[in-house]
């Protein structure tokens, strides 16, 4: 008797949704408590609090809503056989513009288009309202129509140029890997994500956003300084204009080796009025650096990916597989996709793994700052980022365990206030 993989698929993305689901109005219903967290009562103003209650309630309204409607879809498409029924379309579309239908790498660029065509229509309207309704009303949308879709045209050809030899490279390894598969599929991923680290801020990111060099001052004096006394290779700071799109505020490092760059929103600026506080927020992102948080997070990627592809290569060749999810052929990508369903349970322990993870590298940034004497200004630094994108002032703990890679500010600013205690 064939095991009943799609339905038992089916069943668990439906049951995962419930649990998720909970999860949800449990935060939204600490989301509508009236009143602060003690440990922010006389931290953040009330007029802030209201806002970011409004915005967390609108976000969780829309939340609820979309993942309804992807519930919905996903779930069709496998019980009600349309994954099969698209694939053996977009095979058919092939002959009608001249080519080999038996061509799999052929046959999979023409489904992977049709996916992004039909993509692009379910979510745009989801687009479009996150962005022209629930950001614009909350005073953090700073884009026009024009760039909104300026920037999906972009994403769109940026598709079209890589994704055609990055998927014919992955059919022709599948097909020639024989028992080293998994370690070749790992390889090339592990080769892929250096380029794409290495091209994607030099060549891709200024497509979307202006990059700047941090002009001469106090605020650039004061990171070289730091970024020296921690011998962080700093070779070039950048401003991006975050602001031509969002109000939201943020800063992050990248590059290899030697060459390590910084990038501030210029948005992090106009809202840290006090310098000292935008060298805080620096010094905790480079407190992962010197912590190798980086390096334990690209390791930890690098083995799950060499043990999903090891999950792959064991189950690509079970007809009964591809048969319960209506396929009577065995093509690289279904079984690829096929897998990535088979193995949601995992992904989701492996998720919230890597988020308790996460939170505790937060903590070590945030003391790491700490113990460089940034307390001070570390504290009203997050306070600030978090009152300016309006985050969420109450959490659910539940809610927050399973869902958030960053801890919530209340236990962020009791930690540092231990470990403050704790440095004098």
């Amino acid at each position: 008797m064939a095991i009943p993989y799609m339905e038992t698929v089916v069943c668990f993305m439906i049951v995962m949704y419930v649990f998720e689901t909970y999860l949800d109005m449990r935060q939204h219903t600490a989301l509508k408590l009236p009143n602060l967290p003690k440990t922010l009562v006389g931290v953040i103003s009330q007029e802030k609090f209201e806002k970011s209650r409004a915005y967390s309630l609108d976000k969780s309204h829309f939340h609820f809503v979309h993942e309804l409607v992807t519930i919905l879809m996903d779930s069709a498409m496998l019980f009600f056989g349309i994954l099969p029924w698209f694939w053996k379309l977009s095979g058919g579309f092939l002959p009608m513009v001249g080519l080999d239908p038996e061509n799999e790498i052929l046959h999979t660029l023409s489904f992977l288009a049709g996916v992004m065509i039909w993509s692009q229509i379910t979510d745009l309207p989801f687009s479009l309202y996150s962005t022209f309704v629930i950001e614009s009303r909350h005073g953090f949308n700073k884009q026009t129509i024009w760039m909104f879709f300026r920037d999906m045209v972009k994403g769109i050809l940026l598709s079209v140029i890589l994704a055609p030899p990055i998927v014919a490279a992955i059919i022709v390894i599948v097909q020639k890997g024989g028992p080293y598969l998994a370690i070749y599929l790992w390889a090339f991923m592990f080769i892929l994500s250096l380029v794409m680290m290495t091209i994607y801020p030099v060549l891709i990111a200024p497509l979307f956003n202006k990059f700047t060099p941090l002009p001469d001052g106090d605020l650039r004096e004061k990171i070289e300084k730091l970024a020296s006394s921690l011998k962080f290779p700093l070779t070039k700071l950048f401003v991006v204009d975050g602001s031509t799109r969002s109000s939201h505020s943020n800063a992050y490092m990248y590059g290899f080796f030697k060459n390590k760059r910084i990038v501030l929103y210029d948005t992090l600026i106009q809202q840290c009025k006090n310098e000292d506080e935008i060298v805080a927020v620096i010094a905790h992102e480079l407190g992962h650096w010197k912590l190798n948080h980086t390096t334990y997070s690209f390791i930890a990627v690098q083995i799950l990916t060499l043990l999903q592809f090891g999950g792959y290569t064991l189950v690509r060749n079970s007809t009964d597989l591809f048969r319960s999810f209506g396929f009577d052929t065995q093509p690289v990508l279904i079984g690829l996709i096929i897998f990535q369903h088979t193995v949601i349970p995992l992904q989701h322990l492996v998720s919230f793994g890597l988020n308790l993870v996460s939170r505790a590298f937060e903590f070590q940034a945030d003391a790491f700052a700490v113990k460089l004497g940034y307390a001070k200004d570390l504290r009203p630094a997050l306070v600030k980022l978090q009152e300016e994108n309006l985050s969420a002032m109450n959490t659910d703990p539940l809610y927050s365990a399973y869902h958030y890679s960053h801890p919530p500010l209340v236990e962020r600013l009791r930690a540092i206030d231990g470990q403050d205690k704790k440095t004098d």
